[in-house]
Formats: C-alpha cells, sequence, structure tokens
C-alpha cells in the first residue's frame, strides 16, 4: 500500500534528474505515471525517445503502472495529448509533475535573444501548457459533479527566487514560474487543485557546474542526489496535503524549508492629500530604507551556507 494508491500522475522531464526519481517514487508510492521527456540536450537541441521509455519500463519492471511520452511540452497541442494520454492509459488524472527544462547560462550583455526565448520558453510556456489542459481537465471533471483531489507541483529553483547573476533568461522564467503556480492556487482550489512549487537544490545535468562535494557518500547517500526530492513530491501529492496550496519549498538533504516571497517590509506615507514630490522622497528616502540595504543583496548565500552545514552534519565535506 502507498500513499498514492490508484493516482494518475503526470511527471514532464520523467527521463532524468528530478524527474526520473519523481516518477520512480510516485509509481512506488502505486500512483500509474506518464513519463514525458523530450531527450534533449542541455540547452535544449535534439530529441530521445529512449530517455523517457527507458524510466516507464523501470516502473513497470518494479511492478508498477508507467507508459512514455517522449512529444515536445512546450507545444500546445502536444502539452493537450499528454493529458489525454493519461486519461485514456489509465481512466484518469491526479497529478502533474513538472520537472522539464533547459539552460543557456549568459551574462546580461552576451545573451542573445535565442537563448533568452528558448529558455523562458522551456521552462515558463512548457510548464503554463500542461498547467492549461491538466486545469481544463479538472474543471470539466468539477463542473460535472465529481469530487477532484488534483495536484500541481512545479518545479523552480533557488537562483529563481533569491537570485544570482548569469542566468537573466533561467531566473525569470524560474520566478514566473512560482508565481504564475500561485496564481493557479488562487483559481483552483475552487474545484478541488492543489498548486505548490519546489525550489530544489541536487546534482543533476542542470547544476553540473556548482560545488556539490568530492562525490563522497555516507552508507551510499549523498545530500544532493535528485532521490532527497522525490518524497517531498509525494506528500504533496497525497491526501495529507490536501489542505496545502500556493506554498514554496526548498528541499534538499534532510532539509526542507518554507519560502516567503515578495511581501512590503517599510513604508512612508505622505500626510497630505496628493502624491510625493521628488524633494520630498530625497529628504525622506532614509526614513524609507531605514537599516534596510540599498542595493539588492542575493539570498543564495544563506541556502548555500544551509547546504555545507547539512554537508558537515553528516561528515562531509562540500
Amino acid at each position: 500500500m502507498g500513499v498514492l494508491d490508484g493516482r494518475v500522475a503526470v511527471v514532464t522531464g520523467g527521463g532524468g534528474g528530478l524527474g526520473r526519481e519523481e516518477a520512480l517514487f510516485l509509481a512506488a508510492e502505486g500512483a500509474a505515471v506518464v513519463v514525458n521527456d523530450l531527450g534533449c540536450a542541455l540547452d535544449g537541441t535534439g530529441s530521445d525517445p529512449a530517455l523517457a521509455r527507458d524510466v516507464a519500463a523501470a516502473i513497470v519492471e518494479r511492478g508498477g503502472r508507467a507508459v512514455a511520452n517522449s512529444d515536445d511540452m512546450t507545444d500546445f497541442d502536444a502539452a493537450g495529448g499528454l493529458i489525454r494520454q493519461a486519461v485514456g492509459e489509465f481512466g484518469r488524472l491526479d497529478i502533474l509533475v513538472n520537472s522539464a527544462g533547459i539552460l543557456r547560462d549568459r551574462m546580461l550583455f552576451n545573451m542573445s535573444p535565442e537563448d533568452f526565448d528558448a529558455v523562458v520558453t522551456g521552462h515558463l510556456r512548457l510548464y503554463f501548457n500542461t498547467m492549461r489542459h491538466a486545469s481544463g481537465h479538472w474543471r470539466d471533471r468539477s463542473k460535472a459533479g465529481e469530487q477532484v483531489s488534483g495536484r500541481i507541483i512545479n518545479t523552480a529553483s533557488p537562483s529563481g527566487l533569491l537570485i544570482q547573476a548569469g542566468q537573466s533568461n533561467y531566473t525569470p522564467a524560474k520566478a514566473a514560474i512560482a508565481a504564475m503556480t500561485l496564481v493557479a492556487s488562487l483559481e483552483m482550489q475552487r474545484y478541488g487543485v492543489t498548486a505548490n512549487v519546489l525550489a530544489p537544490t541536487a546534482r543533476t545535468r542542470l547544476t553540473a557546474g556548482a560545488p556539490m562535494g568530492d562525490g563522497s557518500t555516507v552508507d551510499g547517500w549523498h545530500p544532493l542526489e535528485p532521490a532527497n526530492v522525490a518524497p517531498l513530491v509525494a506528500f504533496l501529492a497525497s491526501d495529507a496535503a490536501a489542505d496545502i496550496t500556493g506554498q514554496v519549498f526548498g528541499v534538499f538533504a534532510g532539509v526542507v524549508q518554507l519560502y516567503e516571497g515578495w511581501r512590503p517590509v517599510r513604508s512612508i506615507r505622505r500626510e497630505r492629500p496628493g502624491p510625493f514630490s521628488v524633494d520630498e522622497l530625497i529628504a525622506r528616502r532614509d526614513e524609507l530604507f531605514g537599516e534596510l540595504p540599498r542595493a539588492f543583496i542575493s539570498r543564495m548565500g544563506e541556502v548555500s551556507g544551509e547546504i555545507t552545514g547539512a554537508f558537515e552534519a553528516v561528515g562531509l565535506s562540500r
């Protein structure tokens, strides 16, 4: 018995990295899985349907139920076909996990429009396409009188939410995915659907250039292996998380973080009717900022420090 017995999941990017581990774990918890992966290179070029087929085959070999899909989810109609495939093969859809994505890092002054568009399309547009078709499916079922328990779980990134240099395409795409997911949480809750965001840190091909330790493990376990993320996905997909929606979670090693997004932290108010003049703003700028920094400071270092602590806690060095 698993916490997802009888459920049907779609996992994009399920052929490798985070998506592969998520697909395998969801299946181990009882879900039937449609494994989608275009099988493209890191930069989004090319395709290889074997990636999705191999993960689906591994699930079946372990006694689970799975089928493969290697269509390009940046195509709106193909995304609709993916949702229809899940319903056609397994009779329903309960869980949508988006883990697909590409990477083309450049500094802003070196980035081409093509690199910008490819990454934004390969993340934001792809996630919109699958969410659009899944949410339409669940809304129709709810309108028809069915009791729906749908789950949307989208993958953002610490660099998308805490910001780092060199990713002026990837960072806004991931930040927008988080924002879009929160919009979905507001719109879909009435139909029995939750929508949450993961900001995981793990060793995948997208993070190959980041410090990930020397490869040492403890009893075969590494703090940043992709499999560490999958249990949180299963939890958010389960009945135990039916009241959790519109939330953003960081996850790595044995750590789960709850994020809080943009919010006002200080304000100044003009006492007389009308807008501030420039001179008034100049005079009161110190009042507005107080002890807060005037220049943006990335919070990535805070997460990096906690990751280092996770390594040290199990006797490894990062």
